[in-house]
C-alpha cells in the first residue's frame, strides 16, 4: 500500500467518524461542548498537519548532510575546466 492510499484511508475513517457524530447518524446525545468542539475538529487537524508539515521540512534541513567527495569532485572538474578555458585564450 502506498504512503497515499494510507493517508486517503486515514483520512476517509476520520471524515466518516467526524460526519457521523456532527450529523448524529450514531444517536448518541453529545453534550454541547463536545459538539463545539466537533465542528472545529477539522480545522484543528488541518493546522497541526500544517504544523507537522513545517516541523519535518525545518528537521530535514536541519540535518541534510554535506557531500563532501560530490564537493571535491565538482571543484576537479571546475578547475579542469578553467585550465581548458585559459589554454584557449580566456583570462580569469
Amino acid at each position: 500500500m502506498t504512503k497515499l492510499a494510507q493517508w486517503l484511508w486515514g483520512l476517509a475513517l476520520l471524515g466518516s467518524t467526524w460526519a457521523a457524530l456532527t450529523m448524529g447518524a450514531l444517536g448518541l446525545e453529545l453534550p454541547s461542548s463536545c459538539r463545539e468542539v466537533l465542528w472545529s475538529l477539522p480545522a484543528y487537524l488541518l493546522v497541526s498537519a500544517g504544523c507537522y508539515a513545517l516541523g519535518t521540512v525545518g528537521y530535514r534541513v536541519a540535518t541534510f548532510h554535506d557531500c563532501e567527495d560530490a564537493a571535491r569532485e565538482l571543484q576537479g572538474q571546475i578547475q579542469e575546466a578553467r585550465a581548458d578555458l585559459a589554454r584557449r585564450g580566456m583570462r580569469f
